[in-house]
Formats: C-alpha cells, sequence, structure tokens
C-alpha cells in the first residue's frame, strides 16, 4: 500500500526493465536510434536480420561507419538467409512483393563485398535447418542494447513491431533474445567471396 497503484502501473518492475521503447512498426523507429545504437557500441555488433539490407538505405554512410567500428576493434557480424534457400522461396511466396526476399539479401552481399575484407566483420549464412527461426524474428545487437522484430505472417520487416531492449541483469530478455541470435550464428555458414 505504500505505492498507489496508479504508479506502479506506470513504473517497471519486473520483466519489462529492459524494454526501452517498443514500435508497432520497425520502420516506426527513428534512423537516429540505429544510429546512435551502432555509434554507440564499441565491443560487439551482430546484425541478426534475415536481410538487413535496409541498415545502408537507413543509415547514412554505412559502410564508412562498419569501416570506423572494425578499425576501432569492434567485432561486426552479419547473419543473413541463403538467397536460395527454400525458407527464401517459400517467404517470397507468402509476402508477395516486388522487392523479393532473396533480392534483399542479395543487396546485402553485394554491399558487403564493396566493403572487401575487413578484420573484425564477419558474415555467415544461417543454416538451413535454423532457417525457419531466423525469418521469423530478427535480432540486432549493438553491446547491452537490442532491436528485436518479431516477424508477423504475411508482414515483410519494417511492417512488424520492434522493441528496444537494454540489458539489465542475467537470464532477461536481452539474453534471452541474445542466445537465440548466437544459437543461429554458431551454426551458420561462413559467406565466401
Amino acid at each position: 500500500m505504500l505505492w498507489p497503484k496508479a504508479l506502479t502501473d506506470r513504473v517497471k518492475t519486473g520483466g519489462d526493465l529492459e524494454i526501452v521503447r517498443s514500435y508497432p512498426y520497425r520502420s516506426a523507429c527513428p534512423s537516429t536510434v540505429w544510429a546512435d545504437l551502432v555509434g554507440g557500441a564499441s565491443k560487439d555488433i551482430f546484425f541478426a536480420g534475415y536481410t538487413n539490407y535496409f541498415l545502408w538505405t537507413q543509415l547514412p554512410a554505412f559502410s564508412d561507419t562498419l569501416r570506423r567500428k572494425t578499425g576501432a576493434g569492434c567485432r561486426v557480424r552479419f547473419l543473413i538467409g541463403d538467397p536460395e534457400g527454400e525458407v527464401t522461396r517459400q517467404r517470397e511466396i507468402i509476402e508477395d512483393v516486388a522487392l523479393t526476399v532473396s533480392t534483399r539479401v542479395r543487396m546485402t552481399l553485394e554491399a558487403l563485398g564493396q566493403l572487401g575484407p575487413l578484420d573484425g566483420l564477419e558474415a555467415r549464412y544461417s543454416a538451413p535447418e535454423d532457417a525457419p527461426n531466423h525469418v521469423a524474428l530478427s535480432v540486432f545487437r549493438f553491446d547491452d542494447d537490442a532491436l528485436v522484430t518479431p516477424h508477423l505472417a504475411r508482414l515483410v520487416g519494417h511492417d512488424s513491431p520492434l522493441l528496444h531492449l537494454r540489458r539489465r541483469g542475467d537470464g532477461g530478455m536481452f539474453d534471452r533474445f541474445r542466445d537465440h541470435a548466437e544459437e543461429l550464428w554458431s551454426r551458420g555458414a561462413p559467406i565466401s567471396d
């Protein structure tokens, strides 16, 4: 009774402590949030979206930023779907949009190829058995912050919701999504030139 209900309804007290902000659409998250998270990360940046192509269109001079980050010792990883994979083909039928999943993956591959080899930059395809789990959930991690998008039914990523999480302790939502992405990474196949 020390805390009135009106206050406890507004104060984060449990598992929601790690939720910084939620957005009904990934596209509603300002590009400045993405840029600040990329810019503020110093140890580990992990882009575990199935296509990741939008990063180059949403973040100005993204390739230059990646060069600076890896040059400063930050590990940068990309986990993407196989553009020739069965899950990719199935998702293209489900989404039924002109900018297909395989095209979006190839846009990322082209952008990564234009970067050339960079120490600290790694890229993998998700394993075929993990592709259904990868295409359904994107996890983008920036040290102790993450942006997570669960993909809804027939919607493309930018039309699905997004959660901004910040790690507050062991075993929280951040850790669970981090561990999911790391598991997918552990079984992924390196992308060769």
